[in-house]
């Protein structure tokens, strides 16, 4: 008999636990749910009452026409709250019994971001989940494009005030609260790779993507090393100074490369 009430109780222990992950995955749904913008088009439905089916804009103020309860603000509530506004408003107002509303967005105006630059996708993208992260509009839009830099700037407004934040994108593996939220117009932005170039006795001469703590010697390899008649030595590297004059030096195999840096590698005399 204990045996029996051990093994209901562990079986009631699992089913509670069953439900409690199952409201939690419920919860972590809604805490992404859209969030309904200006402009956005919306389609309600009612089970077993078509007459208030509808198909409407939101306003630029953030309400809609509703049959027998006027204008109802949507704007800035989720798909979930606006369903539950309409229910409680027909069944307060004695309309519907127990009505069962299902709100749709059918295009989706009010809430978009801007993706530009070195994008496989730049373009206009709807945000169709609250908190959507700028890592997760990068996968959106087809990542970065191989003529790309590692950096993505997020511009827009926060509290009325300009916001402008940089991020290097692989530095989000390392750390994800650096990860920031897009909003209702931001632009995201991603300018061409640092560039250097190389040229001289080398087997592939000609720009080169400017990688991460590049030194002279990477330089040399990603150009497909020294030709037949190339040296090491007295190479030189033209170098834009912060006054917008070029300045000559002569690097060794460790010296990291800068944006702009021009690498000449000589021929060899002997």
């Amino acid at each position: 008999m204990i045996a029996i009430v051990s093994r209901g109780l562990r079986r009631l222990g699992a089913a509670s636990l069953a439900l409690c992950l199952a409201g939690a995955a419920w919860a972590a749904d809604t805490a992404r749910d859209y969030v309904i913008g200006e402009g956005d088009v919306v389609r309600i439905a009612v089970f077993q009452s078509p007459d208030l089916s509808l198909e409407s804009r939101v306003s630029e103020s953030g309400t809609l026409s509703y049959p027998l309860l006027g204008q109802v603000k949507l704007g800035g509530l989720s798909v979930n709250q606006a369903e539950r506004l309409i229910a409680t408003g027909l069944r307060d107002g004695n309309f519907v019994k127990q009505p069962q509303v299902m709100l749709t967005v059918v295009q989706i105006r009010g809430n978009q971001v801007s993706v530009l630059g070195q994008f496989n996708r730049p373009g206009r993208y709807p945000i169709e989940v609250t908190g959507l992260r700028l890592s997760e509009l990068v996968a959106l839009a087809g990542g970065i494009a191989p003529a790309g830099s590692d950096i993505v700037t997020l511009t827009g407004f926060r509290d009325d005030k300009p916001y402008r934040f940089e991020i290097d994108l692989p530095s989000l593996t390392r750390d994800r609260s650096l990860d920031p939220v897009v909003r209702n117009s931001d632009v995201v932005f991603v300018d061409r790779m640092a560039t250097v170039y190389i040229y001289g006795e080398v087997q592939r001469p000609g720009p080169l993507r400017l990688e991460r703590e590049m030194n002279v010697m990477q330089a040399l390899a990603s150009g497909g090393g020294l030709t037949l008649r190339g040296t090491d030595r007295g190479m030189r590297i033209h170098r834009r100074g912060p006054d917008g004059k070029t300045e000559v030096v002569e690097p060794g195999m460790d010296d990291k490369l800068r944006e702009g840096d021009v690498l000449y590698v000589r021929e060899s005399l002997f």
